[in-house]
């Protein structure tokens, strides 16, 4: 099938074929310039949606921008994650991936809370940070003496309470998803 296609292409239409890179195959199967393709039952045709490695490209991404040991401004590190969600977001923006940049943006809350965390320093002004917005004393108190990781610290209700999604918005930290909800075209 695909030799006499590629015959075809190559005589009737003047175009050189690569082989290597040519093949036929399903669409659920195909990477084309990052998108992979679902069958969408509801419409009855394919859709198209990031392919596996280029979100696993754009979460490496962000990994590295959000690193602990980075010892950069936030302001400075807001700016490139921006540029970074806001690029990849409109290369994709014909896709649908809702449900994708939703668990994305809540590893991102994450890393963003443990570096602010570890922006404060010591204890002393872990706990001044945290009844400043809103935490009782004890509570504030209990999760900066907690002997848990960075991990737990970023996962915990105190912080998240703390450092809430509006509050990281009023920060101006991006939220892929926001992007996405703004952009999206169907077509």
């Amino acid at each position: 099938m695909l030799t006499s296609l590629t015959k075809f292409i190559q005589k009737k239409l003047g175009l050189k074929v690569n082989v290597e890179k040519s093949r036929i195959t399903r669409p659920s199967k195909t990477k084309f310039l990052g998108f992979g393709f679902y069958y969408d039952s509801n419409k009855k045709k394919f859709q198209p949606r990031p392919h596996g490695k280029s979100i696993q490209k754009f979460q490496r991404k962000l990994r590295q921008l959000t690193k602990r040991n980075w010892g950069i401004p936030l302001d400075d590190r807001i700016d490139k994650l921006k540029q970074v969600i806001f690029g990849w977001v409109n290369y994709f923006k014909i896709a649908n991936m809702k449900k994708t940049l939703g668990v994305i943006d809540a590893k991102l809350r994450s890393r963003l809370r443990v570096i602010i965390w570890k922006q404060w320093k010591n204890n002393k002004k872990r706990i001044k940070s945290l009844v400043q917005l809103g935490i009782p004393e004890e509570e504030a108190k209990g999760i900066t003496y907690c002997r848990k990781g960075y991990r737990f610290i970023g996962l915990s209700k105190v912080v998240q309470r703390a450092m809430s999604n509006k509050r990281l918005r009023q920060r101006g930290i991006p939220f892929a998803l926001d992007h996405y909800l703004k952009v999206h075209t169907d077509i």
